[in-house]
């Protein structure tokens, strides 16, 4: 195998049947994640669905893990903690905590349907330093609802 392609992100299949990501369309940021398994989450029910997958990010990135947006319209599917954070040293298999947010109707999967997304940035890691004042700025201290909206 030959040396890995700068800045590339290495996918390794931990099962055969695991579908490797890929964009829908050119240029889209997001990377689909497919379940390895077919299942089914009640309606208000959670959710752990394999991947069968674990990457390498480039240096310098993290992955966040993303709700689709037809399932969240079509169907009520979102992502327990959205986004899920992949830091860059993770070698673990690509988990997806699904939500069913409809409260009437179960959803139900295939093996291999789109299931979610995985999105690259890049991260900024400056060393954090503790300081005995931060210095003031126009917002100040304002938080939630701050500006009026």
């Amino acid at each position: 195998m030959s040396a890995p392609e700068a800045g590339a992100l290495r996918v390794q299949r931990l099962d055969p049947r695991a579908t490797v990501p890929q964009r829908a369309h050119p240029g889209d940021a997001g990377l689909d994640l497919c379940a390895l398994d077919a299942g089914t989450l009640g309606p208000g029910e959670r959710g752990m669905v394999a991947t069968g997958l674990a990457i390498a990010l480039p240096p310098g990135h993290a992955g966040l893990v993303t709700p689709r947006s037809g399932l969240a319209s079509r169907h009520g599917i979102t992502l327990v903690n959205t986004p899920g954070l992949i830091d860059e040293g993770y070698r673990g298999e690509l988990r997806v905590l699904l939500l069913n947010t409809d409260r009437t109707e179960p959803f139900t999967w295939a093996a291999g349907d789109r299931i979610a997304q995985l999105v690259l940035v890049a991260v900024a890691t400056p060393p954090v330093l503790e300081a005995d004042t931060l210095g003031d700025t126009a917002r100040g201290a304002g938080g939630f609802g701050s500006t009026g909206a």
